[in-house]
């Protein structure tokens, strides 16, 4: 049986003992020729590993908008403070139902839901035609020159690194009455791709997904730049290659509009799974590569920091989650370790100027 205790911090015999044995297992490094290979075939190794494992080796993020609230867009956010409300409107009168031994007429909750309802059927009407001018939100606002995916949407999501949707999914429940939003999501397995489209749940009318590899600086994404209000990054920057995740970070800024988040989480240094690898599957310092040919890096605090503060956004959150597993039957603690940081595109130029001057005073 496991239990897991939030927020664990530890001692530094445990912290030393850690560093020990990240040293011994990255001493021996992957030959060059090797790691070339892992770098040029990276998409082929995570089209069989989804091809093998299909959308059953990841569970669904249902934490996202816990630890995340600003995928919801404004609109919504209030419409699910509303409906806390009501519920607690509706939990209260039934209470009072036994204290007075009367009850009045108490609306039922889908009625929340009517409104809605009726503005998600018609975004999915206008969504699935991108080539349709004659809605009424074209006849009052200017004519675009170029539509888009999510061209009519007033609040936008790209989830970087979709996976098979254990993401994706959760999110559009979410959104399934906010008829506003739009999510994009992109894998540069194509396999994984198929499978989030090919789900039940996929709709097309709310979200758009494409191949996409994003250390490719020259592919174009399926939208213009400054549209994006949320990019959701989980998981993934650690699978790329050290030297290559700045200049994704800095592409992927430019797709943030003034005010825009970029939302990160990701494995931290000395995390359990840093700490099983063997030795022969070190590829540089705290980047490894797993026996399926996949890779991981684990980041610190202010590796976090730095890179995100180089692509001119503003820390808004910067922490290390530990996390403390215990198996009672084998006696094993294992210690899991996260970084995770919001980080906003500046709503003025000034704003994004002053930034990068502290960073580079902090860095002498």
């Amino acid at each position: 049986m496991c239990y897991i205790r939030d927020h664990m911090q530890w001692s530094n015999e445990e912290e030393e003992a850690a560093r020990k044995k990240v040293k011994e297992n990255s001493a021996v490094q992957v030959l060059l020729e090797e790691q070339v290979k892992f770098e040029r075939e990276a998409s082929k190794y995570w089209n069989i590993f989804y091809k093998i494992h299909k959308n059953k080796f990841f569970k669904d993020r249902n934490w996202l908008l816990r630890e995340f609230p600003e995928i919801l867009s404004f609109d919504q956010k209030t419409e699910e403070k509303a409906r806390e409300s009501s519920w607690d409107h509706v939990k209260n009168s039934a209470t009072n139902c036994f204290s007075r031994m009367y009850c009045p007429n108490v609306p039922e909750e889908k009625s929340h839901y009517v409104k809605s309802s009726g503005s998600s059927e018609g975004q999915s009407k206008t969504e699935s035609d991108f080539s349709n001018l004659d809605s009424e939100k074209h006849k009052k606002g200017p004519m675009k020159t170029e539509l888009f995916p999510g061209s009519n949407a007033s609040f936008r999501i790209l989830e970087v690194g979709c996976g098979a949707g254990n993401s994706v999914f959760p999110i559009l429940n979410t959104l399934q009455n906010s008829p506003e939003s739009f999510l994009y999501c992109c894998d540069f397995a194509s396999g994984a791709v198929e499978l989030v489209k090919s789900h039940s749940s996929y709709r097309a009318a709310q979200c758009f997904a494409f191949v996409h590899d994003v250390c490719d600086d020259g592919l174009p994404y399926p939208f213009p730049d400054g549209i994006l209000d949320v990019i959701l990054l989980v998981f993934v920057l650690s699978s790329i290659h050290p030297d290559r995740m700045q200049d994704v970070v800095n592409r992927l800024s430019n797709l943030l509009k003034p005010g825009g988040m970029l939302l990160f989480r990701d494995y931290g240094r000395y995390d359990k799974t840093q700490l099983r690898f063997k030795k022969g599957r070190c590829l540089s310092e705290n980047f490894y590569v797993r026996g399926d040919g996949t890779r991981a890096y684990f980041f610190t605090k202010g590796e976090v920091h730095s890179m995100f503060c180089k692509a001119s956004l503003d820390e808004k959150q910067n922490l290390v989650d530990h996390r403390l597993q215990v198996n009672r039957k084998k006696q094993v603690k294992m210690h899991r370790v996260w970084v995770q940081g919001k980080f906003q595109k500046p709503l003025h130029q000034t704003q994004n100027s002053s930034n990068m001057v502290s960073t580079l005073l902090s860095q002498d």
